[in-house]
């Protein structure tokens, strides 16, 4: 049985299915990260002064990664391109690239967690806190690389702070009163952070998984139905170009604010 409408454009639409289903299912993820991003806000602003958090991401990172989707969502474009005009060679080149800039946005993104995971604040008995990397942990002391402070906020607004040290701190855990790590659970921002930037890159990890199988075994569809085939291209490159979108949204408001 035929699916009517895969290539042709529906009378009532002007589009073709899959083209009508990719936006449908846009305006659903619009819906989503539009509630994340109210919850971001309504947040941040709930958060007494001198409280949120600022200076915690490395801009670098954040600039590094808005780089890599800004290339990628240029090679799938172009990926789409190349089968319009029918260079199959084209295609795999440019799909290969945006892959290999998706890729590596995420391996960037895992080490960015990686930092918040052993990163620790350690209340101690004496009133001081402790934040730093982890450097090791035994049941005789544990050992970060950071500073004292005092005050709580001192570890709020980093940005105001220039210099900081990063000395080695030997602990007794008989002087711990709590030890957590910068994880989702530690405080209102990095909850938001981990879920917003968390949901983003499964959705890049499943645009991933698209781009790889239309480059590979999906591409054999470009001799049988060439025209069919084009079009998920296409409707892939909506999806990442979306997620794309996202993430310009993402930067300024996590990285920048």
């Amino acid at each position: 049985m035929d699916i009517p409408y895969t290539v042709q454009v529906r009378p009532d639409t002007g589009l073709y299915n899959a083209k009508v289903g990719i936006w449908l299912f846009l305006a659903s993820e619009m819906m989503l990260f539009g509630g994340l991003f109210s919850a971001y806000i309504l947040l941040r602003v709930g958060t007494p002064p001198g409280e949120w958090p600022h200076g915690w991401l490395d801009v670098r990172f954040g600039a590094f990664n808005t780089m890599l989707l800004a290339l990628s969502a240029i090679t799938t474009l172009l990926a789409w391109v190349a089968c319009k005009v029918g260079d199959f060679r084209k295609f795999k080149f440019f799909h290969a690239c945006t892959l290999i800039l998706a890729l590596s946005f995420l391996c960037v993104k895992m080490y960015e967690y990686h930092d918040k995971w052993i990163h620790y604040e350690i209340e101690l008995k004496d009133g001081r806190i402790a934040d730093g990397h982890l450097v090791s942990r035994t049941s005789d002391e544990v050992v970060i690389e950071g500073r004292y402070v005092t005050d709580k906020k001192d570890l709020y607004d980093l940005r105001a702070q220039k210099n900081l040290p990063h000395d080695e701190i030997r602990i007794a855990p008989s002087d711990i009163v709590k030890m957590q790590n910068y994880g989702p659970w530690h405080n209102t921002f990095t909850a938001i952070y981990f879920t917003l930037t968390g949901l983003h890159a499964l959705h890049i990890l499943g645009g991933c998984c698209v781009i790889g199988y239309l480059w590979g075994p999906g591409s054999k569809m470009w001799k049988t139905d060439h025209e069919r085939f084009t079009n998920r291209v296409e409707v892939s490159g909506l999806f990442w170009h979306f997620v794309d979108l996202v993430w310009i949204f993402l930067f300024p408001v996590l990285y920048l604010t």
